[in-house]
């Protein structure tokens, strides 16, 4: 499904606990670690810039040295530039079937907001998109930690919207490997008068019990929930009451101009999630 990676690092405590995480997450076996140095920092550091080339090499070989005893395939770049910029040309240029990223934000706000960096890449981004949250990384340390990894497709919210895209969506979710269960979950967010709130439910529980009954044949257990209001909010809010260990929802892949709005409702869940969200390009 997942097999070749790309992981963009600045060396930080909490991306080497990404970078633990990597060995553990299954299917996952080639992993390309980018550093970029980022030229717009540069100039404000005593170091030059061929001896932060050369300090990223020394790092990026000892972290392909404990990935590879984990027998995985691992590539190392060092590229310079803009951060955002370099990880999407490399995630072309490799053609990566997922990009790994951390959500850290350096607001005040530090919970709600993505890093820069991770939201250029959710934005202008044509690959699927793994977003892991600090929360979860500094948190959950040794054992603990790895186990989560390993569980991250255990327990996967998918939300629907019904269309197409969406459907291409379930269609990848439903070959995530160590699949457990998912929870299929709509929110209604339209209708004038309670007729047409509740007309709008049934519906949704029809249309969400049909793709339960398609999944039980297809041996996947699911829980389905109706909700009503905002889209964003409620999905981060069953995201939390079920404990789901991976949120998975479907935007636009194309990247182009015209394409890099990924919609309100997915860029204000992943911004708002507590929880990883898998982010799929279809």
């Amino acid at each position: 499904m997942f097999e070749r990676i790309l992981y963009p690092t600045d060396f930080s405590e909490y991306a080497q606990k990404i970078t633990e995480c990597l060995g553990e997450i299954p299917g996952i076996k080639e992993i390309i670690i980018l550093h970029v140095v980022d030229t717009k920092r540069t100039a404000y550091r005593e170091e030059s810039e061929s001896v932060l080339i050369k300090k990223a090499e020394l790092i990026l070989k000892e972290q392909k040295n404990r990935l590879e005893k984990l027998g995985k395939t691992v590539k190392t770049k060092v590229k310079v530039g803009i951060p955002s910029r370099e990880i999407l040309s490399t995630a072309d240029g490799e053609n990566v079937s997922l990009v790994v990223m951390g959500a850290r934000g350096r607001s005040l706000i530090k919970d709600i907001l993505l890093g820069s960096v991770s939201s250029d890449v959710l934005r202008y981004g044509k690959t699927n998109l793994l977003i892991l949250r600090h929360k979860v990384a500094e948190e959950l340390k040794g054992e603990v930690f790895e186990k989560y990894c390993d569980r991250i497709f255990s327990k996967v919210l998918y939300p629907t919207d019904f269309s197409k895209r969406a459907e291409q969506t379930l269609s990848i979710v439903k070959g995530m490997p160590s699949l457990g269960k998912i929870i299929l979950v709509h929110v209604v967010d339209k209708g004038e008068t309670r007729e047409e709130l509740d007309a709008y439910v049934r519906e949704a529980e029809r249309k969400l019990k049909d793709m339960q009954d398609r999944l039980k044949t297809a041996r996947i257990n699911a829980e389905l929930h109706v909700h009503i209001g905002d889209p964003a909010h409620e999905i981060n809010r069953v995201a939390e009451e079920e404990d789901v260990s991976l949120i998975a929802i479907g935007t636009r892949g194309k990247g182009l101009i015209e394409e890099i709005w990924i919609g309100s409702t997915a860029e204000n869940l992943v911004r708002n999630a507590k929880r990883p969200v898998l982010v799929i390009k279809v």
